[in-house]
């Protein structure tokens, strides 16, 4: 970029000196726009006023500017930044108040929410801990049965929880019972941050002990019998920098129930690699603590362990079983000596390895090959009874099948329909275990597994307000631009499916970090499928769906494959008649959003609306703030010339087609986003509406006290979602009722 464009980018503008948010973005006369499904046009808005600094830095020979770089500021101790999001808000809030079908729509959400549901049971001690949600509940209740036929009573009620002063809203995360069941850990999330409360609580009496572990951050909960348990902490972040700073210095601790924080035992730490993070297991005997610690989210890590009958917890040492960071090792299990673990270790869709330890330190361990890699991915594994339960993914979707301790013989547990099955749960010795199924137009159903016989019985099964069989799921492939094949699944009412007839779409994508998208259920999305939509998802590369190859062929210097994978969907849908012309609206959220920000400034012609989701916008300075820096691997780093120059390629902020005719964009974030921090989403809102991009409206939507989604009560995400849903039906065409 010159620098006289960087300049004029960067040069002040005025902003109107008064704003009436009831005035400012409603829509204009009708008019049709060919190809817009007869659209209403959206006259151009007075967006509310956006300060636009001259700042400008110049790197690696070029001139950039970062005009709205003010914005990166918290919006907690910033009123500055805190006006502007309450002006945005203003703004959105009163267009989406006017939307056809809107309060319908949340009415629709709402009643297809309407149904119980549990959670996976897990059991210790003759006891079986399981969360359910009658229905509407804004967070689902902690049970306990005394054996499995018992009756459920209410040992957590998070819905109850008030907030003390300063904590924010307060929602259940994670829960672990104890070997015995006679003790629960569980960790509490603020506002829907990363940052975690790692509390106690007494299960014959339901109380919860005085025992309060503090900035916890993507820990697990190891217990080492009933009278302590491993975690992972960082080092308290400084006064006022909680959800914005970066983090470095996790280390694993030893607390033992009933004694405060400051006597924790710290028995793991990298001292020498500050920026590692930490996770912790233990084996169902307790003999073994298993460490496994990585640098980014590429799936490499290191593995050591800790013989915990040896000595006391001040004394535990670690020991290397895999101590460099070049493959990816997942913990399934252990029994006695032996550890058996998944690992792409010379395996690129992984395989299942047994090592076998020597605590008397004499002999190294040795590592035997239990299952070999074929061509679906192994991604997940447990030990039940005395079987091994084994789950692939297979195009985009799960199945699992059980085998013995030496991986013969091998008995397929069969679903019937598309779909994945997940969970089992459960322990060696005791042939119990419980998975779910699900699917587009299936919520979770629960089936108790007994191994032994491989007799499967229905544990809960959710009463529906609508009928599974009124909709089909297709599994399609579609070539990208470079030819290669890419599955997408197209989900749609039978009789959209049995005549052919084309209906706003929604398409959807994620695309990065290793990670696969499967079928699974979800009332907002049900909620446009019924208003006679289509729901589209494409398992685009960059994703986890079939080993390391698509995996690198979506990151770093092939980060376009997976925009090209995405816009290549979009024109499957509409040349196959599936999406109406003018009727397709893309979604994607946090790597996701970033993908439908950078699919709109390639292909801003191809698509009607869009909302990108809690997104990765300013690529050159991700790295930054809390845990970016471990997204190098999968985006390069901001700081190497070759990795910037392709980050300066698609970065969303900085690839804002100027004079463009765009879609409707509704970008949506939160404001204790400390994943992917709003910045990211606000300097992008402000660079759209600074520019000449059409008449379709460019606005905000920032939720309060909520995070990067997880943890977000039920009343939320019904307003979310009936917001969402009726602004990419207003710009795609869908009728609400």
């Amino acid at each position: 970029m010159a620098r006289e464009e960087a300049e004029a980018l960067a040069a002040p503008v005025r902003g109107p000196s008064s704003y009436s948010a009831a005035t400012s973005v409603q829509p204009s006369a009708t008019e049709r726009k060919p190809g817009s499904a007869g659209i209403t046009a959206f006259s151009a808005p007075h967006y509310p006023p956006t300060r636009r600094d001259s700042l400008i830095e110049r790197q690696f020979g070029e001139d950039l500017a970062d005009p709205y770089r003010w914005l990166e500021a918290d919006v907690r101790s910033s009123p500055e930044v805190a006006g502007w999001v309450a002006q945005q808000n203003a703004a959105s809030s009163a267009y989406l108040a006017e939307l056809p079908g809107r309060d319908a729509l949340k009415d629709k959400i709402r009643s297809l929410f309407a149904y119980e549901r549990f959670s996976l049971p897990r059991k210790a001690g003759g006891r079986y801990f399981y969360t359910r949600n009658s229905g509407l509940q804004n967070q689902a209740v902690l049970q306990v049965r005394e054996g499995l036929s018992g009756e459920g009573r209410t040992l957590v009620d998070p819905n109850t929880w008030t907030a003390a002063a300063g904590e924010g809203l307060r929602t259940l995360d994670a829960w672990v019972p104890s070997p015995g069941g006679h003790l629960l850990a569980l960790t509490q999330q603020r506002d829907g941050s990363d940052w975690r409360t790692v509390r106690v609580v007494d299960v014959s009496s339901g109380r919860m002990l005085d025992d309060r572990l503090e900035w916890a951050n993507d820990t697990t909960i190891g217990w080492v019998g009933d009278a302590g348990f491993l975690y992972a902490r960082y080092p308290e972040p400084p006064a006022g920098e909680a959800y914005r700073a970066q983090v470095f210095d996790k280390a694993i601790w030893f607390h033992r129930v009933g004694t405060p924080q400051s006597a924790d035992i710290k028995v793991f730490a990298t001292p020498d690699h500050r920026d590692w993070n930490h996770r912790v297991s233990v084996s169902s005997d307790g003999r073994w603590a298993i460490i496994i610690s990585s640098a980014s989210t590429l799936p490499r890590r290191t593995v050591r362990v800790i013989p915990l009958e040896r000595g006391k917890p001040q004394d535990w040492t670690a020991i290397a079983i895999a101590p460099d960071m070049t493959d990816d090792w997942k913990f399934v299990e252990g029994l006695g000596d032996r550890l058996w673990f998944i690992t792409n270790a010379a395996a690129p869709h992984y395989r299942l390895a047994r090592i076998d330890l020597d605590r008397t330190g004499k002999k190294a361990p040795s590592l035997n090959v239990v299952i070999g890699e074929n061509s679906d991915t192994l991604d997940a594994g447990r030990i039940v009874g005395n079987r091994l339960i084994l789950s692939y993914l297979q195009h985009g979707s799960s199945y699992a099948v059980v085998t013995d301790l030496k991986g013969q013989p091998k008995r397929a547990i069969t679903v019937g329909a598309i779909g994945s099955a997940s969970g089992f749960g459960g322990r060696p010795g005791d042939p119990e275990t419980f998975y779910q199924f699900s699917s587009f137009n299936q919520p979770p159903s629960i089936f108790r597994l007994d191994t032994r016989t491989g007799t499967a019985t229905p544990f809960a099964v959710p009463r529906l307000p609508f009928n599974p069989d009124d909709y089909v799921v297709d599994q399609r492939s579609f070539p990208s631009k470079d030819g290669t094949r890419v599955p997408m699944y197209v989900v749609r009412k039978r009789s959209l499916a049995a005549s052919n007839t084309a209906a706003p779409t929604l398409l959807y994508g994620y695309g990065g970090f290793d990670v696969a998208l499967t079928p699974g259920y979800s009332a907002v999305r049900m909620a446009w499928l019924e208003a006679g939509g289509v729901f589209a998802l494409a398992n685009i590369r960059g994703g986890g769906e079939f080993g390391r190859a698509w995996y690198d062929a979506g990151r770093l210097a092939n980060k376009q494959n997976s925009f090209d994978d995405f816009i290549a969907a979009g024109e499957y849908l509409l040349k196959e008649g599936i999406s109406a012309k003018g009727g397709l609206a893309i979604q994607g959220g946090s790597n996701g959003g970033m993908l439908v920000a950078a699919v709109i400034n390639q292909r801003p012609d191809l698509f009607a609306a869009a909302n990108p989701d809690v997104g990765v916008m300013d690529m050159l300075r991700f790295d930054r703030f809390t845990s970016g820096r471990f997204w190098v691997d999968d985006y390069g780093s901001p700081a190497r010339e070759a990795d910037w120059r392709v980050l300066r390629s698609y970065s969303p902020y900085h690839n804002i087609r100027p004079r463009g005719d765009y879609p409707a964009i509704l970008v949506t974030t939160a404001d204790t986003d400390d994943r992917v921090v709003p910045a990211h989403s606000f300097k992008y809102v402000a660079a759209l509406q600074a520019a000449d991009l059409g008449a379709r409206p460019h606005l905000l939507r920032v939720e309060a006290q909520a995070g990067h989604g997880s943890g977000k009560p039920v009343d939320k995400v019904i307003a979310s979602g009936a917001d969402v849903l009726a602004f990419l039906a207003k710009w795609t065409g869908l009728a609400l009722q």
